[in-house]
């Protein structure tokens, strides 16, 4: 990855965030840290709200690159589409290319690549408009996951232990675009590990309070715990090497966030990948960073210089 010295080397950034997905309001708490971080450097870098405003932006010659800190599908800037609106206007940006994004975006797509190179992942099944959801569940068993294929942070997520509450838990998902998403609930820890350039940072066990890692827990509790590194020794090696094999995988670069549960018989099973993590107060990869020594303006300078591509 190219190293910068001189800010002005980055031209005038915008850092866009907000967005019309699901995962806006997260946007806007990333985006103002971002910003501030980046500011704090010297960075020559404006906020701006959502990929309509930063396109005319764009084309009217503000900026020299993006930092994008959108989350999420459908104007969320996490999918392919604003990386390829980005390509055909030759301006650089941070984090994964269009086929990443999209890949990462797509649960099931991500899990048909992962299963194709035998990567563990949870048995699942894909689940289409109008599928017969309980015949699905008669394949998986319970307990199980219910989730919208597209969607980040939680959103739309249910864990089933019982036939009677999987209707329920199908319509919560099902308020979201897109396509459903069934697979196993692996019953044990729950890790994410960062990546920034190719550094793997070190692994975050997540213990929330509640039942699960939900959007509560996520952004606005104060009692979940994070143990970082998650892991020691070979476990936390094998943990890493894995999830680099995961994000390389999908053809992502610069940087992100893979998800990973851990079963109570020590073996890992791969969830998801993130191509623009939060960067908020309660955000995982800020944290594991800051283990490997990354303060947080350093950690938004790395990823900034990730939008060189030429020399990743």
């Amino acid at each position: 990855m190219r190293k910068i010295n001189d800010p002005a080397q980055f031209g005038r950034v915008a850092v866009v965030m907000g967005g019309s997905s699901a995962e806006r309001e997260v946007s806007l708490d990333s985006g103002r840290n971002v910003l501030a971080a980046l500011q704090a450097r010297g960075v020559d870098a404006q906020g701006i709200d959502g990929i309509p405003a930063l396109l005319d932006a764009l084309r009217a010659g503000h900026f020299a690159r993006v930092f994008n800190i959108l989350h999420g599908q459908h104007g969320g800037g996490e999918d392919g589409v604003l990386q390829g609106a980005l390509e055909s206007l030759h301006v650089p940006y941070t984090g994964s290319g269009v086929l990443g994004s999209a890949l990462s975006m797509d649960k099931t797509r991500s899990k048909r690549v992962w299963q194709s190179l035998g990567l563990p992942t949870p048995k699942f099944v894909p689940l289409p408009r109008g599928a017969d959801v309980h015949a699905a569940a008669k394949q998986i068993g319970f307990p199980l996951i219910v989730k919208p294929s597209c969607e980040g942070s939680s959103v739309g997520v249910t864990r089933v232990f019982e036939e009677r509450d999987l209707d329920a838990a199908v319509a919560l998902a099902a308020k979201y675009p897109g396509d459903l998403l069934m697979e196993a609930l692996i019953e044990g820890d729950e890790l994410t590990i960062g990546i920034l350039g190719r550094q793997v940072l070190p692994s975050i066990h997540i213990v929330p309070k509640g039942a699960f890692y939900d959007y509560n827990a996520k952004y606005v509790a104060e009692d979940t715990r994070y143990i970082c590194p998650g892991l020691e020794g070979d476990s936390e090696a094998s943990l890493r090497a894995l999830a680099l094999e995961a994000f390389d995988a999908l053809g992502c670069h610069g940087w992100g966030r893979v998800d990973v549960m851990r079963d109570t018989q020590g073996r890992n099973w791969l969830l998801e990948v993130n191509t623009a993590p939060g960067m908020t107060s309660h955000s995982l990869v800020p944290k594991a960073a800051a283990v490997s020594g990354i303060d947080y303006q350093e950690l938004c300078w790395r990823v900034l210089e990730t939008s060189f591509r030429e020399e990743q």
